[in-house]
């Protein structure tokens, strides 16, 4: 089967939220965005199983998504409040949702699901048209770190116990910025596989996605907590805002003087 932007999400649905449980920033995250949301609409991109939608709409923010896997939003709707949220579904480069947001956000790296530099400007042109004047782009995503990789690979091991391991096997493609992975969860049950395919993106190239859309950085932290963005940090948290449309001021002319023709005169003004 083709990998395409609804894989991950089916494949991995059913365990994605016990996977991601580790990830302790939520409520950090949460607070972040409902900061700049400010009781207003707000639109997630990969809405997924809703683990940052959820409590984000739990703050008064009325949330609407987007999503390419049909299981992982069942499992959104599962949930306390998730049919409450309405999600399309599809590509989120395209960003078909109507209206005008105050927030647009996307998390954990998956920006970095839309898997070609085209799709990835797309997303930018399409999120700058969806926002309102004052609304606001955050984009939470790693710093990639091609140090990792030995002969272009690198197994890690995401948990271990006594009942089951999960190991990360990736694969780098430098020339493409691709990185393919499988993630291993090895059980009672047997070995189940999770594929993911990922175009990444260093800060500077996105910044200028976001500049090719119209927007720029308005700030960039390490993390969702506001700690300082430097060379050492694994995960970058980056807030665009709309440039100002220029203020155009019109330009007062002098008004020509008219000159009056009397035949065998000079001319007056």
């Amino acid at each position: 089967m083709a990998y395409d932007e609804s894989t991950y999400g089916e494949r991995i649905a059913d365990i994605y939220d016990e996977l991601s449980s580790s990830r302790g920033d939520v409520d950090t995250a949460v607070e972040f965005l409902a900061s700049l949301a400010k009781g207003r609409r707000a639109l997630e991109l990969g809405i997924g199983t809703g683990r940052v939608a959820l409590p984000l709409a739990a703050h008064g923010i009325r949330i609407h998504g987007i999503d390419a896997s049909p299981a992982m939003v069942e499992r959104l709707r599962g949930k306390t409040g998730g049919v409450e949220i309405p999600v399309e579904f599809g590509n989120f480069a395209e960003v078909r949702i109507g209206g005008r947001f105050a927030l647009i956000y996307v998390v954990f790296n998956t920006f970095f699901a839309l898997l070609t530099q085209e799709d990835q400007v797309r997303c930018f042109s399409r999120v700058a048209k969806r926002l309102a004047p004052d609304g606001i782009f955050v984009i939470e995503a790693f710093v990639p770190d091609l140090s990792l990789y030995v002969r272009e690979q690198r197994t890690s091991i995401f948990s271990t116990s006594d009942e089951r391991t999960v190991i990360n096997l990736t694969q780098l493609d430098r020339a493409n910025q691709r990185v393919r992975a499988q993630t291993l969860v090895i059980g009672e049950e047997g070995i189940r596989r999770f594929p993911v395919e990922l175009r990444f993106a260093f800060p500077a190239e996105i910044d200028l996605m976001a500049r090719l859309a119209g927007m720029r950085l308005r700030e960039r932290w390490g993390g969702w907590d506001r700690r300082p963005f430097t060379s050492e940090s694994a995960l970058h948290v980056s807030v665009y805002e709309m440039v100002p449309a220029p203020v155009v001021t019109p330009i007062r002319t002098a008004k020509r003087a008219r000159l009056k023709i009397v035949p065998g005169k000079k001319p007056r003004r």
